[in-house]
This record gives C-alpha cells, sequence and structure tokens, in this order.
C-alpha cells in the first residue's frame, strides 16, 4: 500500500518506437532486444501500483535534426506517423502518461525532460527513483539520465533494456551516468522485484 508523502519509484519507458527498430528509418542494432526486459519491467511495475511514463520523439517534418535540413540524422519519427508509434507487444499500462520531445522545428531534444513537462508529473507523483530503458543508450537514455541527475532524481538504469547505435558509445554513456551517480541495475532483477528495487 502507498502511504501518504511516500517517494515514489517510477519507470520511464524511452523512445520504444518503430523508427528505432532494426529495419526502421534510424534502426538501432538489437533495438528489438529491449522490449522482452522492459515489458517484464512494466509488468511488475504495473502489478505493484507503481507509476510509469513514456517518451517518445515527436518530430514536425523537416525537422532541423534530419539530414535534408542539414542535421545528422535521416527522417524519423515523424509525428503522426507509423514510424513514430510505440512498438507492437509493447505493453505500456493503460493511461500511462506519455511525454513528446524534439517538436519544435527548430530544436533538437533529445532529454525526456527538454520541454516536456516530465519533471512535473514525476513531482505530482513524489517519484524519487527514476528507472530508464529503451533507446538509444548513448543518445536518449544519456541525456535523461543526465537531467535527472541534474534536477535531483536518482535515475536507475536498466542494462539489460537499453541498446546504443554504436556499442563503444553506449558503454560510454553508462560509465558516465555511472560515475556521475546513476545507479546501473539487471533488468531482470528489477523485473523479480528482488533486493536491487528495495534497497
Amino acid at each position: 500500500m502507498r502511504m501518504e508523502g511516500e517517494v515514489m519509484d517510477a519507470l520511464l519507458v524511452v523512445d520504444l518506437q518503430a523508427d528505432f527498430m532494426p529495419g526502421g528509418a534510424l534502426g538501432v542494432p538489437d533495438g528489438d532486444r529491449v522490449i522482452g526486459p522492459l515489458n517484464r519491467c512494466l509488468d511488475s511495475f504495473a502489478r505493484r501500483g507503481l507509476p510509469v511514463f513514456a517518451s517518445r520523439d515527436w518530430h514536425p517534418a523537416g525537422h532541423c535534426s534530419f539530414r535534408e535540413r542539414g542535421g545528422p540524422w535521416p527522417a524519423h519519427c515523424v509525428a503522426g506517423t507509423p514510424g513514430a508509434a510505440f512498438v507492437p507487444g509493447l505493453r505500456l499500462p493503460p493511461g500511462t502518461p506519455v511525454v513528446s520531445k524534439a517538436a519544435d522545428p527548430e530544436r533538437e531534444a533529445y532529454s525526456a525532460f527538454d520541454g516536456t513537462g516530465l519533471e512535473a508529473l514525476l513531482r505530482r507523483a513524489r517519484v524519487g527513483r527514476l528507472f530508464l530503458g529503451g533507446l538509444a543508450t548513448e543518445y536518449c537514455v544519456l541525456y535523461t539520465g543526465r537531467d535527472a541527475l541534474r534536477l535531483g532524481f536518482q535515475p536507475a538504469v536498466l542494462e539489460g533494456a537499453v541498446a546504443a547505435i554504436s556499442a563503444p558509445d553506449g558503454e560510454r554513456a553508462l560509465a558516465e551516468l555511472a560515475a556521475q551517480g546513476a545507479v546501473l541495475l539487471d533488468s531482470e532483477e528489477v523485473a523479480g522485484w528482488k533486493e536491487a528495487l528495495r534497497s
């Protein structure tokens, strides 16, 4: 049972969208392998009535990050298109709050906190520790973790539930977050609700 004033754990699913799957417009190698671990964590959080949130890229057509505008990325996750949809089979609980980022055509935004209102949602839910899983480790997961630390949340990255565009860059991102105070956890321990989650 949730006690009045209790600081909560929450899970944030970062950008698990079709265009980031292998074969998508900006596919993350092995990005699809995170779906199973994240679903098991989602089920565990839902069983215990703990809050779950999700972020998504929600670009307008012609976003400044697209190559057609001189940016580094192919067009991807254009708002309202199939590529911007969450991946089929992702078991987000009904009513999961979803924050949309990089919706300004002239601004890139990797962090799920960047202009989305996520901080206010987490404060209202009295979230202290924020479990992170999703894509891609060295971009949106890293920037979200950095902002979580800066804002006073305790990020816990689910190592089996993140994937990187570049494996070495992903490893560096995790090392950076750990050095700054984030916790790296085994996603299967969290899914099983073992001591890693309650400590």
